[in-house]
C-alpha cells in the first residue's frame, strides 16, 4: 500500500488504492437548498480525490432536516440514509446530553459489511461516510475523521 503525503490542510497521510465510485451517484440533488447545496458539492469535488478510497466507499451530506445535498455512493437509498443521519444526530444529543458527556462528535454504527459514521460539517449540515467491509473500527475512525477535517477546510476556503 502506497502512502501520500497530506496537503496543507494539516490531515494524516492517506492510502490509495482505487477510487471512489465516480459515476455511482451524482454529485449533486436539485433539492430547494440552492446556496448551500451548490458549496457542498464544490467542496466535496474539491476532496473528493482526496479521501482514503481504501477505507471509504461512499460519502454523502445532508442538512440536519434529513435532506441530500450531494454525495458520491452506490447501492443506498440515498434520502433514507441523510433520513436516518439527521434522526441519529438528533438522538446523539440526547444521548450525550443525558449521560453528561457533553455534545456529540460523531454517531458510529458497525455492520457485519461495513461502517457508517455521521458527523456536524457545521451547524446545520451532516457528514455521512460509509466504510468498507475489511476496514476496522480504528481504521474507520481515523479516515472519516479526516474526511471531515478536507470537507470542513474546502467548505471554509469557498465561504
Amino acid at each position: 500500500m502506497a502512502t501520500e503525503a497530506a496537503h496543507d490542510h494539516g490531515a494524516l497521510p492517506m492510502r490509495r488504492r482505487r477510487a471512489m465510485p465516480e459515476a455511482a451517484a451524482p454529485m449533486s440533488r436539485p433539492i430547494g437548498q440552492g446556496s448551500v447545496a451548490k458549496l457542498m458539492t464544490e467542496a466535496l469535488r474539491d476532496v473528493h480525490g482526496d479521501i482514503d478510497s481504501i477505507s471509504i466507499n461512499g460519502v454523502l451530506i445532508a442538512t440536519r432536516d434529513g435532506l441530500v445535498l450531494c454525495g458520491v455512493t452506490r447501492g443506498i437509498e440515498d434520502d433514507g440514509v441523510a433520513a436516518m443521519a439527521a434522526a441519529a444526530a438528533g438522538l446523539a444529543g440526547q444521548f450525550t446530553a443525558q449521560a453528561g458527556v457533553g455534545n456529540p462528535r460523531a454517531v458510529f454504527f458497525e455492520g457485519d459489511s461495513g461502517q457508517v459514521g455521521v458527523f456536524a460539517v457545521d451547524a446545520d449540515t451532516l457528514l455521512v461516510v460509509l466504510g468498507t467491509r475489511d476496514t476496522t473500527m480504528g481504521m474507520f475512525n481515523v479516515v472519516a475523521k479526516q474526511a471531515l477535517a478536507l470537507l470542513q477546510h474546502a467548505v471554509a476556503t469557498r465561504r
